[in-house]
């Protein structure tokens, strides 16, 4: 039987923008898992140092890397510390995401320019930066972090949800081309998550999160480590036989439109 303790062990991963929150908790969990993880971020140096001590307090290796993924010279750069230091990158995790609150007619060409460089463009440069690697070696494993409304749509983001639909596809399309090479690629696409945000951006955040949880069919709001378990299982070989997949972490939310009317009744919604 595998140990899940060191599903990773000797493998070296990257995880965007895992200064906190989600891609805090992926680099965090992989580094217990027997890995080596490059945490990264590109505003707040102190704060990636922090979890890259964090890690090594769990066992794990780590380096900490300052890099605007938006930049692909960036991204290279990146991904060779990260050979130096390691020797391979094994695990690429897509985490970046800027999400703008505005409406449709003020996004102007450069905030649409900017969040689909940042957050859907980066996970290209990634790949390209890290697939041959993998390709040599005959191993590896691509996960992007997009998001439910990347299916469903959402108000006042049309930016970003663009860019978490397209997450989805470019996974599916490197997945069906690298397969043979052992590498997979798949999505994990958080529901509502309880993370740290830019209170701005989220107008009645709490009430929205008190309404959610009584939608949820589970009756709660989801986690980071809820999405770092769905990474650790795609990372290791325990997923192996997972690709082009969106796998969707959201308590059943994306259920309750079946089942609206009772829903209504129950919140006593007029």
């Amino acid at each position: 039987m595998k140990d899940r303790n060191k599903a990773l062990q000797g493998r070296t991963a990257i995880i965007t923008g895992s200064g906190q929150n989600i891609g805090r908790s992926i680099a965090l969990l992989f580094a217990s898992s027997g890995a080596n993880v490059v945490i990264n971020g590109h505003r707040h140096q102190e704060a990636i140092e922090k979890v890259a001590q964090e890690a090594r307090d769990l066992g794990g290796q780590a380096i900490a890397v300052m890099a605007d993924v938006s930049n692909p010279d960036a991204v290279q750069n990146m991904v060779d510390s990260a050979i130096e230091k390691f020797g391979a990158v094994d695990i690429a995790v897509s985490n970046v995401s800027l999400r703008k609150r505005q409406n449709f007619s003020d996004i102007s060409l450069e905030d649409w320019h900017q969040v689909i460089n940042t957050n859907l463009n980066s996970a290209f440069y990634l790949a390209k930066a890290t697939i041959p690697g993998m390709k040599a070696r005959g191993w590896g494993r691509i996960i992007h972090i997009s998001g439910y409304d990347g299916s469903i749509g959402a108000a006042h983001r049309a930016h970003n949800v663009t860019c978490k639909g397209g997450l989805d596809a470019f996974a599916k399309a490197i997945a069906t081309e690298l397969g043979p090479y052992g590498i997979t690629a798949n999505t994990v696409s958080p529901g509502t998550i309880d993370t740290a945000r830019i209170a701005k951006d989220y107008p009645n955040l709490q009430t929205k999160y008190e309404t959610m949880k009584k939608l949820i069919p589970v009756g709660r709001l989801g986690t980071s480590e809820d999405i770092a378990e769905a990474c650790l299982y795609l990372a290791s070989d325990f997923g192996s036989f997972v690709n082009g997949q969106v796998i969707n972490i959201n308590g059943g939310a994306l259920m309750i439109t079946a089942h609206l009317d009772p829903i209504i009744e129950q919140l006593q919604v007029q």
